[in-house]
């Protein structure tokens, strides 16, 4: 018989670790599904900041390609990608490191993944398939009809906790938590430029509904919407 005491070690590893029979947990939410690991994102790329930064633009229509999975990989890296191991320190800035932050991958046309709903794990830089039906439909359908979400190959939908910050600031860390959206939603932004790629941010939909599409908790809010593509 196990005792209580290697029990309630045992609950504390899995929420600190992140790590759960089944799936991952994270702050208490357990992500379960089938885990892709993704390859190793690039840290130094053909296209300076300066230009990347001089040539972005808000894009609303792409091509009928595919995105690559080394695409995929490069966008998600750049938005919640560990860029200081020892201290898991991530590509944008967060408050306390509190990282209220989920991001998730629509895929519909990405070579090397099956259509359905993924979870970055900025922990080993992997998805989790947590929907295995393409939703782009359903999700244009809650965006107010904007055909770029539609129509692109792969939509990146940042969502978040607000708990996970207040918890530390008090009311105040909601003010927080929109703040690092912006900084993601630049990142990602200026990644898709320098790869060729184009997306738009968009913030007009029902909340509601991106929920029930994405399956997602009813503390994980939805923020942003990137329809992600080749210009």
């Amino acid at each position: 018989m196990v005792s209580k005491t290697l029990l309630a070690a045992v609950i504390i590893i899995f929420i600190c670790t992140g790590f759960y029979p089944g799936g991952i947990m994270n702050h208490g939410i357990i992500w379960a599904g089938q885990k892709i690991s993704l390859p190793e994102p690039v840290q130094d790329g053909e296209m300076s900041v300066e230009r990347s930064i001089s040539q972005r633009r808000s894009t609303r229509s792409f091509s009928p390609e595919a995105l690559t999975l080394d695409q995929a990989s490069q966008i998600l890296w750049s938005a919640q990608g560990i860029t200081h191991k020892s201290r898991n320190f991530r590509a944008a800035p967060s408050a306390g490191a509190t990282y209220p932050l989920e991001i998730f991958l629509v895929a519909g046309m990405v070579k090397g993944l099956e259509t359905g709903v993924y979870r970055y794990v900025p922990a080993n830089h992997s998805l989790v398939r947590v929907l295995d039906s393409d939703r782009r439909n359903e999700l244009y359908a809650q965006a107010l009809r904007q055909g770029s979400v539609r129509d692109a190959p792969a939509v990146v939908v940042i969502a978040g906790v607000f708990g996970r910050t207040t918890n530390r600031y008090g009311t105040r860390g909601r003010q927080y938590v929109f703040m690092e959206v912006g900084h993601v939603g630049q990142n990602i932004h200026l990644q898709a430029e320098s790869l060729g790629l184009g997306t738009v941010v968009i913030g007009a939909f029902d909340d509601s509904g991106v929920q029930r599409v994405l399956d997602l908790p009813e503390e994980v809010v939805p923020f942003y919407i990137m329809p992600l593509g080749k210009k």
